[in-house]
């Protein structure tokens, strides 16, 4: 009883620091710019994805995600190039990616049964990171930039996930052979990723 006392208390003061962060970050006027406000409309637009989705409205759910797509290539791309990179920007980038990835991954369960080993490897991967992201906000560690097979991996994912819904739910092509050489290599990938990232984020605990 003591011990889960222990454990309910940590994981109080944890989601206690994660929010004061936040809220400091927010107050923050120099986060108030063009990248990180495009991460957090990729968060909103989660919501009409899933509506769109789960009501069978493929065309309206294709085009949320290819919006929600380009802003996580803008917002990088605009922070490096104008210099506003952010910590703030550090952790709600890779949040926004995880979520919507989450949100597209559970969907795509429900409306593919035949992808479901895959979804589950994808949201283990994903579960893990914001895992290790709130372990590093709360040793006050700042989270590493995205990198590169990353950015890959989660293209991968929208391409997979693009091709499979158009020809099946749009064109009425028969594709689970396609599907699941797709997610297959997305799957690949996405372990691939997160091995690199692991062994990143292990390296800056240790320094």
């Amino acid at each position: 009883m003591e011990f889960c006392k222990i454990k309910y208390n940590n994981g109080s003061e944890c989601l206690r620091r994660f929010l004061i962060s936040m809220v400091t970050q927010i107050t923050n006027k120099k986060i108030l710019n063009v990248p990180n406000a495009l991460s957090f409309f990729r968060l909103l637009m989660i919501i009409p994805f899933l509506l769109a989705f789960l009501k069978d409205m493929y065309v309206m759910s294709i085009a949320v995600l290819c919006v929600s797509g380009i802003t996580d290539i803008l917002d990088g791309f605009i922070a490096r190039k104008t210099g506003q990179i952010t910590k703030f920007g550090t952790i709600i980038d890779p949040l926004a990616d995880k979520f919507t990835l989450i949100a597209v991954v559970v969907s795509l369960s429900i409306k593919f049964p035949e992808l479901l080993p895959f979804v589950g490897v994808l949201l283990i991967k994903d579960f893990s990171m914001i895992v290790v992201a709130g372990v590093f906000i709360w040793n006050k560690i700042e989270p590493p930039a995205a990198r590169w097979y990353g950015k890959l991996s989660t293209a991968l994912f929208y391409v997979s996930t693009i091709c499979s819904v158009c020809l099946s739910k749009i064109f009425f092509i028969n594709c689970t052979e396609l599907s699941v050489i797709l997610f297959s290599i997305t799957t690949i990938f996405m372990i691939f990723s997160l091995v690199r990232y692991f062994v990143l984020c292990l390296n800056l605990i240790k320094s």
